[in-house]
């Protein structure tokens, strides 16, 4: 008998895991409007001498989890909700200690609904309240399918909660019309972008600020204006290895230098560039001068938690199907 074959057989035979050959890429499932800072961060990461090439998906984050969970191979994710990363858990995908694998909760950056308009901003739009008023188209990805979507959800109750204080029946007509002058939802954020700049769909485009100031840079300063409200929702973007892909491909150690490298200096500057907000004190204030100051509310502060979140917005029947009034 071959010996290689017999040492092999007799470690099967003995219960030990065959020694898997270091595959020569990754998958990376990331969020929809991330296609640019991916690119961008890929590149940087071969700069520093990493060999392995870095594939990429890009669709809505809760999409996302729901393929991997179909049968997408993604060695990590770098999803825009903590939501999502958990349903990977429930899977079996994804150890159940994800969130203290890497610094920040595993969140190498982070940003928040804002709002993008037409140059000139015909319809007056400056906080929130403005987008419930009569007349006014608005455009955001559907919260049923998109981390982005449901972000914009989290921020306008907030804002409703605080000013309304905290009467649910003032919040969820506010929350109904809101939704009812959406003219049509996408499956996720770089979609309703699209309806908004190509498609000239709606007044108002609600997206991540990182988006925001990305359209405004591609498409033009003169075309489009940035509107930061008065408060908003602080929107972390997680980052995980998906456990049960790398161990049956050998690429756990790949998975874990490349999510590295977004937390180091050089990674949190390409994030920077690209319009996310660094957690890096450092780099954010050396690009303090494109990010306006904002009060962020936090998921905890605000509802109690992601848990909670779960339980009580985003179940069937739960607060979000109370005012999704274009379902």
């Amino acid at each position: 008998m071959n010996k290689l074959f017999a040492t092999a057989v007799a470690a099967i035979a003995l219960g030990a895991a065959p020694v898997l050959a270091q595959p020569a890429d990754i998958l990376n499932a990331s969020y929809d409007i991330a296609r640019e800072l991916f690119e961008a961060e890929n590149a940087a990461y071969a700069a520093s001498g990493a060999t392995v090439t870095v594939n990429q998906s890009h669709a809505g984050s809760s999409a996302q989890a729901r393929s991997i969970l179909e049968g997408l191979a993604a060695d990590v994710v770098t999803f825009n909700q903590v939501t999502d990363v958990e349903k990977l858990v429930e899977g079996g995908f994804v150890s159940d200690d994800w969130a203290s694998e890497f610094p920040n909760n595993a969140a190498p950056f982070y940003s928040f609904p804002a709002f993008l308009v037409r140059a000139g901003n015909p319809k007056n739009i400056s906080d929130w309240g403005d987008l419930a008023e009569d007349g006014v188209q608005v455009i955001f990805p559907n919260p049923k399918t998109s981390g982005n979507g449901r972000y914009t959800y989290l921020a306008a109750r907030a804002w409703a909660t605080e000013e309304f204080g905290g009467d649910e029946a003032q919040i969820e007509a506010f929350l109904t019309k809101l939704f009812g002058n959406v003219p049509v939802f996408e499956t996720g954020g770089r979609a309703a972008t699209t309806a908004f700049t190509e498609r000239q769909l709606g007044d108002v485009l609600v997206t991540f600020e990182a988006e925001v100031l990305a359209v405004r840079q591609q498409l033009g300063e003169d075309r489009y204006e940035a509107v930061t409200p008065s408060v908003s929702f602080l929107s972390e973007f997680p980052v995980a290895i998906v456990d049960k892909v790398v161990d049956q491909r050998g690429s756990r150690d790949l998975a874990k230098s490349y999510l590295d490298f977004l937390f180091t200096p050089e990674g949190q500057e390409v994030a920077a560039a690209n319009f996310h907000r660094p957690q890096d004190e450092a780099v954010l204030a050396a690009h303090s001068a494109q990010f306006p100051e904002i009060r962020l509310v936090t998921v905890d502060e605000a509802f109690g938690g992601w848990d909670k979140v779960g339980q009580e917005h985003f179940a069937d029947g739960g607060l979000l199907d109370k005012v999704f009034v274009n379902q």
